[in-house]
């Protein structure tokens, strides 16, 4: 059984393939640094995080992409996936805002159930030009890493995401074949 949170929440498997971690990557809201599986509130999340690469080469470039494939809702996410955030050519040792943001930040906003919002971080072979997709909705991180070589994240997180007034954890859905005690 994996305790990697990205499997347990499924991350990988809904958005990703398995991968090796060969990266370090943080991700900071109102100076307070998040971790696999944090329940934040849309006003904790209203405006975009420092995210923070570490390493040991400056001549390493990033494309960092923020999803949520939960959207419209966790039970029928038609929408799967919608691009929150995209950042390419963020050098290893800084943050994202010395990269080049392909598509502006948009504040996660879910109105029904949980939402996974998914930061993952790909290392670029070359500094190239990503091009903004035509619509943030349906977006796909596979298809995305294929279309620009991008090979296997390098690193990957979430956070969990609610209405200001939502409360619960994420709801499984309940089989009717089996009898719950």
């Amino acid at each position: 059984m994996s305790r990697d949170p990205l499997v347990v929440g499924s991350v990988v498997g809904d958005v990703l393939d398995p991968f090796i971690r060969t990266a370090s990557m943080n991700v900071i809201y109102n100076n307070k640094e998040i971790t696999n599986g944090s329940e934040l509130k849309p006003s904790m999340v209203a405006r975009e995080p420092r995210v923070e690469i570490e390493g040991y080469d400056i001549m390493t470039y990033y494309t960092l992409v923020m999803i949520d494939p939960d959207a419209p809702s966790p039970s029928n996410p038609t929408k799967r996936e919608l691009l929150l955030w995209l950042v390419t050519d963020i050098p290893e040792r800084s943050t994202t805002s010395y990269g080049n943001e392909v598509v502006s930040y948009e504040s996660p906003n879910p109105t029904a159930g949980i939402h996974r919002i998914v930061f993952v971080l790909f290392r670029q072979s070359v500094r190239q030009t990503i091009y903004a997709p035509g619509w943030r909705q349906e977006f796909n991180t596979r298809d995305f890493s294929q279309l620009y070589n991008l090979g296997p994240p390098v690193a990957a997180m979430y956070f969990n995401c609610q209405r200001e007034n939502g409360c619960g954890g994420r709801r499984y859905k309940i089989h009717p074949h089996i009898r719950h005690v």
